[in-house]
């Protein structure tokens, strides 16, 4: 079975890989849940490539990301004339799934008159377009996933009861970060690698003394947080080893240490030199997008992802920051 690209030795993550190995070979549906940033959509992606659907396409759609107005056409495709500028007629990403997986990540976002129709597709394996009367018959793989507890939805009204269990066939939890033990070390010596790699600078090593506060923090951004921290790292450590003092207040709070007993930093902001940029061996061009990239980033954590607020920080537009991200590929 590849799980290549899903990285770790824990306990709680090998119990994850035999519920995959068994379900992966099937066309049951399958509900992956977990905390924001376990790396929910990896998993999906290593059970499509353990199917015999492999070959076929994984089409995967954020049910968060798209106006519900705009979800269903995305899904389901729509018929030429059906709402205003629908000048031709679309296929949906159903249709485009044909034989392969569809992927409907945060689901628990998703509509409630749209989960309807979700449903009859589960049940009766078609569906119609917007401004179609004739049905269509598609094969594909449904498996859904949220970090929304939906039990916990559906007693509020806000998800269909009928279409939770029909998704819940088979549930695979992934697990936190904080419970995978050295695991943690694992990936962040994998992600200093890629990024100190991809910045064309010397490969830093994590010293032993910011290894056991990096064990006692509970990184609740989960492996998504801890990836940017080592992006972080690559970037402004200054030295060839990450040091206790190289480390945020939080992971030090959380290791007990107080920050006025860590060494004094420089207080004097200095600007980036020619340099900095000859060491990474970069031009003008790479030198200033990474510097923005890191910002970017770092206001987004200050922000707890919330990009209202880390527009605010930046002193940008929202639809500036959004830009600027799509554009870096950071979200």
């Amino acid at each position: 079975m590849d799980t290549s690209e899903i990285i770790g030795q824990s306990i709680a993550l090998e119990n994850v890989f035999r519920i995959l190995a068994k379900v992966a070979p099937t066309d049951t549906t399958v509900l992956v849940t977990g905390e924001s940033g376990t790396g929910k959509e990896l998993l999906v992606r290593a059970l499509h490539k353990n199917s015999p659907r492999a070959s076929k396409p994984f089409v995967p759609i954020n049910c968060g990301a798209i106006p519900k107005e705009l979800l269903e056409s995305e899904l389901f495709g729509h018929e030429k004339g059906a709402f205003t500028h629908a000048i031709r007629s679309r296929a949906g990403r159903f249709e485009l799934a044909d034989g392969g997986t569809v992927f409907l990540d945060e689901i628990g976002e998703m509509d409630f008159s749209l989960q309807v129709k979700i449903l009859r597709f589960l049940q009766e394996k078609e569906f119609e377009r917007i401004g179609g009367s004739r049905p269509h018959k598609v094969d594909v793989r449904v498996i859904a996933a949220t970090n929304r507890d939906l039990e916990k939805e559906v007693d509020k009204g806000n998800f269909r009861e009928d279409l939770y269990y029909r998704l819940n066939v088979i549930p695979i939890v992934l697990p936190p970060l904080r419970t995978r033990g050295d695991d943690v070390f694992l990936l962040a010596d994998y992600f200093l690698k890629k990024f100190c790699d991809k910045c064309m600078i010397k490969n830093l090593k994590i010293s032993s003394k910011a290894r056991e506060l990096m064990r006692t923090y509970s990184w609740p951004g989960n492996v998504r947080e801890l990836e940017n921290f080592m992006e972080r790292m690559a970037i402004l450590c200054e030295n060839q080893e990450i040091m206790p003092e190289d480390l945020p207040d939080k992971i030090l709070s959380a290791g007990g240490v107080e920050q006025d007993k860590m060494p004094v930093m420089p207080a004097r902001f200095e600007w980036p030199r020619l340099r900095d940029m000859d060491d990474r061996k970069m031009n003008l061009k790479d030198f200033l997008d990474k510097i923005e990239e890191q910002l970017l980033l770092e206001a987004l954590h200050s922000a707890g992802g919330i990009k209202n607020q880390a527009a605010e920080i930046l002193g940008i537009k929202r639809t500036t920051l959004i830009e600027k991200l799509k554009k870096k590929q950071l979200g």
